[in-house]
């Protein structure tokens, strides 16, 4: 453990649960149902309201081999590819075995998924898949019923929620077990300020960290808090330095900031084409897949396409889908492009790329369980494997699925325990980040952390994140009066802080292009040095301290043990650690 806890007060209200589940999208609501149903006192805490995750974002699908003719393997084979040599095999095979009959259970929980015909499940394709495996609903809006069926599951089960409420940090036994968290809830209610939730089994599914960008396809509440807190609790994190930008995000103007509307990989599934200014298709001889590419090498392309015309976006061109097709299957994005004046029946769609997904996070096993005794994760918050260096489109919200599943099933059979919360011998609170420095932070990620990366970019944005951190450290030591005050701007500014400061020491060590990391001046694969993880912890003075796996596999989620290395960054890749 490392003793690290946010400047917060003490907690003045409190519930006992067996599990607290801290999140509200699939993978959040999924596993709670499941515990409850099983008999467990179930609490569930989201930052915003019950339906306000990630997941009703979601527009293109959920993947899985439901197809005639469709098999797991074939899935597993372009999830593979997908992740560039960095997934794990199990599990993703656990994923794509597991997937159809989640996806069946989902449906009888109440989802509705659009159908052909004939009555079977409407599948499209979308990048990276060679077969029509994604299930969508609503034409665009999959997420947003996946959301809803769940949301009306949790009430119809009359569970535990807590709404507006913001996660602190676990709260852990004499023995360094799990024995809750702390929140602060926003808004007066039947809880109000600091609380604790006690109870001997936590499930993070807080979803991303895309606020750590300028520009992003991520809700407002997608501020790294889970990642965050599982750091502070001496939790391991792993390829953290794998942010998926999606090639495709509707383009707002040149320094437009905050979240961004998506335009789906579906548009593309369903044949349209990716353009310049001058109506030239770029993506042809790019990849066998052209504009169905993986998303990793559609957004370089556009890229050094926008690169050479000296442009900040590309097109997407699906004019010959005509009006009645767009409102049929498309008709949230064609909502959206209109009211940003826009008409993708008639013109071209400005494009770029945008800050979408985290295709590391906190590292578990096949159970979701983390280094923590009593603490899983499950979702985007998540690193269980399945990604690897790219994530395979529509693969995340089938992984919250089956994965949760799983984790409901490990806590049901475990029944965990816990003692009484102690608070560390000698712990003091972390020093806060001003408000203010939250878009300092943004700005600094996507000049040296975005979609292109170099060695000099990254130890820009690496000292320039260490002043911000080094400067919150000297003003609680010198009681300077301009202190960052405890509350939400403050706690989610001093998350961002952390998890950048992560995320850009291991993007600093992988000294490689791949997947979603883009190197400038190492622009090659490098599996003889590189086809490995990066696993980061942090010492109990908040510095982040990186190893390496022995081999590409993702080896055993052991319980964490204090960092026995120093937390200078090594600069070849001889002098990484490797994991003990």
């Amino acid at each position: 453990m490392t003793g690290i806890r946010l400047t917060a007060p003490a907690p003045g209200w409190s519930i006992d649960a067996d599990v607290v589940v801290v999140g509200s999208g699939v993978a959040g609501l999924t596993t709670a149902l499941r515990c409850a149903a099983a008999g467990l006192a179930t609490v569930v805490v989201t930052k915003a309201r019950l339906d306000d995750g990630s997941t009703r974002w979601a527009q293109g699908g959920i993947a899985a081999a439901l197809g005639e003719g469709d098999t797991p393997e074939q899935h597993l084979e372009d999830t593979l590819v997908a992740g560039a040599g960095l997934c794990d095999e199990a599990a993703v095979r656990t994923l794509v075995t597991e997937g159809p009959d989640a996806v069946r259970r989902l449906i009888g929980t109440g989802a509705r998924f659009d159908t052909t015909e004939s009555g079977d499940i409407a599948l499209t394709r979308e990048g990276g898949h060679h077969r029509r495996r994604i299930a969508h609903a609503g034409g665009d809006a999959t997420g947003a019923e996946i959301s809803r069926a769940l949301v009306d599951a949790v009430r119809e089960a009359a569970l535990h929620t807590v709404e507006n409420a913001l996660v602190l940090d676990l709260l852990t036994d004499a023995e360094g077990r799990t024995a809750g968290v702390t929140l602060h809830v926003m808004g007066e209610g039947q809880h109000d300020g600091v609380g604790a939730v006690h109870a001997p089994a936590v499930v993070l599914a807080t979803g991303g960290m895309g606020q750590v960008f300028s520009a992003t396809t991520n809700p407002a509440v997608s501020t790294g808090d889970g990642v965050a807190l599982a750091l502070r609790a001496g939790a391991e994190v792993s390829d953290l330095e794998f942010v998926q930008f999606h090639p495709t995000v509707l383009f707002l103007g040149t320094g437009s900031e905050g979240q961004q509307p998506l335009v789906s990989e579906a548009v593309r599934g369903e044949g349209a084409h990716l353009v310049d200014a001058f109506g030239t298709r770029f993506m042809l001889g790019e990849h066998e897949l052209a504009e169905l590419a993986p998303r990793d090498i559609v957004a370089k392309a556009i890229t050094r396409r926008m690169e050479l015309h000296g442009t900040d976006h590309m097109y997407l061109d699906a004019r010959h889908f005509g009006a009645e097709m767009w409102e049929r299957r498309f008709p949230t994005i064609l909502a959206v492009c209109r009211a940003h004046g826009i008409d993708p029946v008639t013109e071209p769609i400005p494009v770029a790329p945008a800050a979408h997904h985290a295709s590391g996070g906190i590292r578990t096993d096949l159970r979701g369980r983390t280094t923590v005794p009593g603490l899983y994760a499950c979702g985007e918050v998540a690193c269980t494997g399945v990604h690897g260096a790219n994530r395979l489109a529509s693969n995340s919200l089938l992984e919250g699925l089956v994965f949760a599943e799983r984790i409901a099933a490990d806590i049901v059979a475990d029944r965990p325990r816990a003692g009484a919360p102690v608070t560390a011998s000698g712990a003091e609170p972390s020093p806060l980040t001003v408000p203010e420095a939250r878009t300092t932070i943004q700005r600094v990620m996507t000049r040296g952390a975005g979609v292109l990366r170099s060695a000099d970019g990254l130890a820009a944005a690496a000292e320039q994140l260490e002043a911000l951190h080094d400067s919150a450290v000297r003003a609680v030591a010198a009681h300077e009066p301009k202190v960052a005050v405890p509350g939400v701007e403050a706690w989610e500014a001093t998350n961002l802080l952390l998890v950048s400061r992560v995320l850009v020491a291991a993007a600093r060590q992988r000294e490689e292009t791949r997947g979603c990391h883009w190197r400038e001046d190492r622009p090659e694969r490098d599996d003889a040095d590189w086809r490995r993880h990066l696993v980061v912890r942090i010492t109990p003075e908040r510095r982040p301290v990186v190893h390496r796996t022995r081999t590409e596999a993702f080896g055993p989620v052991r319980p964490a043990q204090a960092p026995d290395c120093a937390a200078a960054p090594p600069t070849r890749p001889a002098d990484l650690p490797e994991e003990p």
